[in-house]
């Protein structure tokens, strides 16, 4: 295939629809355009070893600065794009340039939620998106005593386990009535609860914060809707994620939490993709009784959904199937998920016999859908190749603890 492929967005969805649209055989001109002044970076370590000092900003490339030049990628940075006209087939950005194209593809991620409270606009009150908002939050880190985390997801939980682990009094406040209480079981939710606490964190849950008070213009508390008041000279907001579809929406595609695109990636024009976090998809899983449209916000679905949109350019086009997975590393905690699960499904829970370990697992109409893993690796590995090749694990067999998953699904029928 030929042609100019204009990539919007820098991100690991941006980067490997690039990467992989070439691979595929795209033979004309690529760009891909980043907001950021730096090199395309992975963002997971940015809660972790990054901030722990671990990985620089170099050691988080996604592929190195000659990978662009062989591969004939023109990677234009610090530039964002504030207008697209899919008529006329070009981008304008802020500064003035301008990209004609043939085919567009839109990989412009998500953004943080802000909280909309008294005080959220204190010094001290940060985000945590890309790599400036974490070397604030190390620097800020290293001269406080006291940090609140408000929103117990993966991101603020790992936060919350790189200060504790460097001496800061923590303290987690989520106004549901359980940490990551959409993405895991309550089982797995009390596990890493009392990790924390044993760690030396406090965790506040079924409560809000109602204001941030300070002092001098900077922070210095948070006040929760019950009246509790937590001391605070640095607060990380963790409250979810908005998509970036503002661009789309100005274009006049359709939007509705995200940018709407079919199973091949296509956006409401029919021509235009979009990929990524920015993305709003048919749910990818084999599991029965799948959701109808949602957001995947995960480096798996920004790497194997951009590789479908590069199918989808090239002229092969297939649909995206499989079973979407997620990690989070809350210091000695390593939680693994495969597949998607829903609240009401059911579970059986795996205890290990080795302390701080756990298998978790969900059911729905008597098939397995989704399996959450606590520092148990090989668990998850078997139980995530199991889910993508359909093969059955019984309930009965799964509540038997003296049964090896691993022997089981590896003869089990699919």
């Amino acid at each position: 295939m030929s042609g100019r492929l204009l990539v919007v967005g820098a991100g690991q969805a941006g980067v490997e629809v690039a990467s992989s649209a070439r691979g595929l055989g795209w033979d004309g001109p690529i760009t891909l355009i980043g907001q950021e002044p730096h090199a395309p970076y992975a963002r997971p370590p940015l809660s972790k070893a990054f901030l722990k000092g671990e990985a620089s900003l170099e050691s988080l490339a996604l592929r190195s600065v000659a990978f662009y030049a062989e591969q004939r990628i023109d990677l234009v940075l610090d530039e964002q794009v504030a207008h697209l006209n899919l008529t006329g087939e070009e981008a304008v950005s802020a500064s003035g340039r301008r990209w004609p194209f043939d085919r567009l593809v839109l990989a412009t991620g998500a953004q943080p939620r802000p909280l909309p409270i008294d005080g959220a606009d204190l010094d001290g009150v940060l985000m945590l998106r890309d790599v400036r908002d974490a070397g604030i939050l190390a620097q800020r880190l290293a001269t406080v005593t006291d940090l609140v985390v408000i929103g117990g997801g993966f991101v603020g939980l790992e936060v919350a386990a790189t200060a504790t682990a460097a001496g800061v009094r923590t303290s987690v406040v989520e106004a549901a009535p359980a940490l990551m209480n959409r993405v895991v079981s309550a089982a797995t939710a009390g596990f890493v609860e009392a990790a924390h606490l044993a760690a030396g964190a406090r965790v506040f849950t079924g409560v809000r914060p109602h204001r941030l008070h300070g002092e001098g213009g900077a922070v210095s508390a948070v006040v929760l809707e019950d009246g509790r008041e937590l001391p605070a000279q640095l607060v990380l907001v963790g409250v979810g994620a908005r998509p970036r579809d503002e661009l789309a929406r100005a274009a006049g595609l359709r939007c509705d939490d995200g940018i709407i695109v079919d199973e091949h990636s296509f956006a409401s024009d029919g021509r235009t993709l979009a990929v990524g976090d920015c993305a709003n998809l048919p749910d990818p899983s084999p599991a029965p009784e799948p959701a109808p449209r949602l957001r995947l916000e995960s480096v798996d679905n920004a790497v194997e959904q951009a590789k479908v949109a590069a199918a989808t350019l090239v002229g092969a086009p297939r649909p995206y199937r499989g079973v979407p997975w997620f990690w989070s590393d809350q210091g000695a905690l390593k939680l693994q998920i495969a597949g998607l699960a829903r609240a009401d499904d059911d579970i059986v829970i795996r205890p290990d016999a080795r302390p701080g370990r756990m298998t978790v697992l969900r059911y729905r109409s008597a098939h397995l859908v989704a399996a959450e893993c606590v520092n148990n690796p090989a668990d998850f590995l078997v139980l995530r190749k199991a889910l993508g090749a359909g093969v059955s694990l019984p309930r009965e067999k799964a509540e038997d603890t003296s049964l090896s998953l691993k022997r089981y699904l590896q003869v089990a029928p699919a």
